[in-house]
């Protein structure tokens, strides 16, 4: 695959910060994006953010709707990188890990963990009960990769700008992307 191309999706938890800013990092990167947002994600957008629902969109190069289980991301046809699902909701996640495709959203995942590419969950809950954790196992036997976003205090953060873009760069990392950022060097 020549071009860069990584579905990106926003669900519903709190934290859309870490979904904008792999929107805009992934934009510097020149990385085509295709974008599906939760109808719960829309509702913590207006929450957490002063975003419009237009500017969020604009970040991205594609914008899906929930409901377009035949957009061309629902196909394993569609070459892409993989998918980063950030924030990660437990509705989500579970749906995930059943093969549950009841929207583009976890059926864009269940295409990428067919065509065995990289599958990177920010998972948003705490505390976790066993359900939870049986659930992460179960995405994680599949190929996917759960990633709950836990700062690194040891970049000494300045600003939560910073903390959310340093945990977004790391999940980048997973795809092989390197972008500058601190890194542990002792």
């Amino acid at each position: 695959m020549n071009k860069k191309r990584l579905v990106v999706g926003i669900s519903g938890a709190t934290g859309i910060q870490y979904g904008i800013k792999a929107l805009e990092l992934l934009r510097e990167l020149e990385v085509e994006t295709h974008l599906i947002i939760s109808k719960a994600a829309e509702m913590v957008r207006t929450y957490e953010t002063s975003y419009k629902h237009d500017q969020l969109a604009a970040l991205a190069h594609k914008v899906y709707a929930l409901s377009d289980v035949g957009a061309a991301i629902s196909s394993g046809s569609f070459k892409t990188m993989g998918m980063l699902i950030a924030p990660c909701s437990v509705k989500t996640m579970s749906e995930i890990a059943t093969g549950v495709t009841s929207s583009l959203l976890s059926r864009a995942a269940d295409v990428t963990l067919k065509e065995r590419r990289k599958l990177v969950l920010l998972f948003r809950e705490t505390p976790l009960h066993a359900g939870h954790l049986k659930t992460m196992l179960q995405v994680t036997e599949m190929g996917g990769i759960i990633m709950p976003p836990v700062p690194a205090f040891y970049m000494q953060p300045q600003s939560l700008d910073e903390m959310v873009t340093h945990t977004v760069a790391r999940a980048l990392d997973l795809f092989g992307f390197d972008l500058e950022i601190p890194r542990w060097n002792r």
